[in-house]
């Protein structure tokens, strides 16, 4: 049997993913700031395939989030990241640099961001024993 918080934990990204798409759809509504969507239209188009192909743009997101220290955005590039089919040794590599770059002071988000592959690797093996 699980301890409640292991339960909350295991929702977590879901619940992250559901708030990200009720508040962006709220953000960029009809009646959103012109400046606000033409901001997230650029965020959007950054990571699209271009010189560098998108895996790679999604996983120097995740160092720049990881070293500004923003969870919000290292869930989202994890999630990305793993999409894209990096590995966890992979994924490990790039937060190396990340704390490199960012020090001490990025170890509590390397924390946050290891949680956060469990919680989607645990999630790939529930969906791919139900197929």
């Amino acid at each position: 049997m699980s301890a409640p918080h292991e339960h909350l934990s295991s929702r977590r990204l879901d619940q992250f993913q559901a708030y990200r798409e009720r508040m962006n759809a709220r953000i960029l509504g009809s009646d959103g700031h012109l400046g606000i969507k033409r901001f997230f239209n650029l965020d959007t188009k950054a990571y699209q395939d271009g010189s560098l192909p998108k895996n790679t743009k999604e996983l120097l997101g995740l160092v720049a989030s990881m070293v500004l220290r923003c969870n919000d955005c290292i869930d989202y590039h994890l999630i990305q990241c793993v999409e894209s089919g990096y590995s966890n040794e992979e994924l490990d590599d790039a937060m190396n640099v990340a704390l490199v770059v960012g020090g001490s002071i990025v170890i509590p988000h390397l924390r946050h961001a290891v949680d956060t592959m469990d919680l989607i690797r645990s999630g790939e093996d529930t969906e791919d024993s139900g197929k």
